[in-house]
């Protein structure tokens, strides 16, 4: 067994420099040995940020999974991308990270959980809300009776909208806020609750011309979704891209004894006021003048680095990820978000198929 594991890096953009990040923070077990991306000036600039050295280049992904003397593939392309790139990994021996969400549709996604079992190999989902600290702090809190049982939860990730191309339309990702940024509520609460939800409805803005801002864009710039789960417990899943000001990753949580409030993007120890205006603040924040309150290592504090770590501690093992992080939660998260699209679209309650198929046969829709 190779004593730190090898790592391909699929893109070099915003996602693999989150990733980056993580990686430079386990050198102890992990090394970066190539980067992929189409502008070649981009891997550079990455390699450079983090010290990289004795790295190799690529600027073709199927090549880069051929070529490459690695033991995991980081896939940190745009959506559509994530299933080919998977299979092509696969087939080489190769285990898989792959950014959320899992693909585009169902059926990509069903086909990487299928190859990743095909080879013998893991794939790896990365949600990166299950590792954030203030997360983990709150989820033991509720294990130890702090709050009493959890009836109630909200959760969201809100921002100002995506300015990749790729996020434009549907054919490139899947949809809109809920498929980008809904997906981490959706994630956690199936995490949270080991997948076993009730029923479902819910809205959304619609896409293109009917949406509230983001006219150009296919999908919906606005999703909330109402949930219910077997042991009771009811949640509203919020996302959208018509939130200025930075992102909004917010988690409340109701129980019978109490509740609680969890902020991972705004919760810094630092206030600041200033008139000429910072440097960085917080992601997506739009303006850095006036009032502010600077993230303090933001991508720990969102769960990159323990993420990345726990799949590094993960394939040196060989043992699959935690519950929320395997391939196969990424593609139940996925068929929710589906399920969620297809609630607001027909305006249907959608009870959970595997529900159905026990009680009464094939239909799982409810006027």
């Amino acid at each position: 067994m190779n004593k730190k594991v090898r790592v391909l890096l699929i893109g070099a953009a915003f996602s693999a420099d989150l990733h980056m990040d993580g990686y430079a923070r386990c050198t102890d077990i992990a090394e970066v040995t190539a980067i992929c991306d189409k502008d070649v000036s981009r891997v550079e600039a990455l390699a450079e940020r983090y010290g990289l050295r004795n790295y190799k280049v690529y600027d073709n992904y199927e090549k880069a999974i051929a070529e490459a003397d690695c033991d995991i593939a980081d896939i940190c392309m745009p959506n559509f991308l994530h299933c080919d790139a998977a299979v092509a990994a696969f087939k080489k021996g190769l285990h898989v990270i792959s950014e959320k969400p899992l693909s585009t549709t169902v059926e990509e996604a069903a086909r990487m959980v299928e190859a990743a079992e095909k080879a013998g190999k893991k794939l790896f989902y990365a949600e990166d809300w299950l590792f954030a600290p203030a997360m983990n702090k709150a989820l033991a809190v509720i294990k130890e009776g702090g709050i009493g049982k959890p009836l109630y939860i909200r959760a969201r990730e809100c921002h100002c909208g995506s300015h990749s191309p790729f996020a434009q339309t549907l054919k490139y990702c899947g949809g809109g806020c809920m498929v980008h940024l809904g997906i981490h509520p959706v994630g956690f609460m199936l995490a949270l609750k080991e997948g076993s939800w009730t029923e479902l409805v819910a809205m959304t803005s619609g896409g293109a011309e009917t949406n509230l801002i983001h006219k150009q864009m296919e999908g919906e710039d606005w999703s909330a979704c109402m949930i219910k789960f077997e042991d009771g417990t009811s949640a509203l899943l919020e996302a959208n891209y018509v939130t200025t000001g930075g992102m909004e990753d917010v988690i409340d949580i109701y129980g019978t004894e109490g509740c609680m409030h969890i902020d991972l993007t705004f919760s810094s120890a630092i206030s600041c006021y200033s008139m000429p205006g910072l440097s960085y603040t917080v992601e997506k924040a739009e303006i850095t003048t006036g009032w502010s309150k600077p993230a303090v290592d933001e991508k720990f504090n969102l769960g990159y680095a323990g993420e990345i770590r726990h799949f590094m501690e993960c394939c040196l093992k060989n043992q699959d990820a935690k519950t929320g992080l395997r391939g196969i939660d990424g593609l139940e998260a996925l068929k929710v978000v589906n399920l969620i699209y297809k609630s607001a679209r027909e305006g249907i309650k959608i009870v959970n198929p595997k529900l159905i198929s026990k009680q009464r046969g094939s239909s799982y829709c409810e006027k």
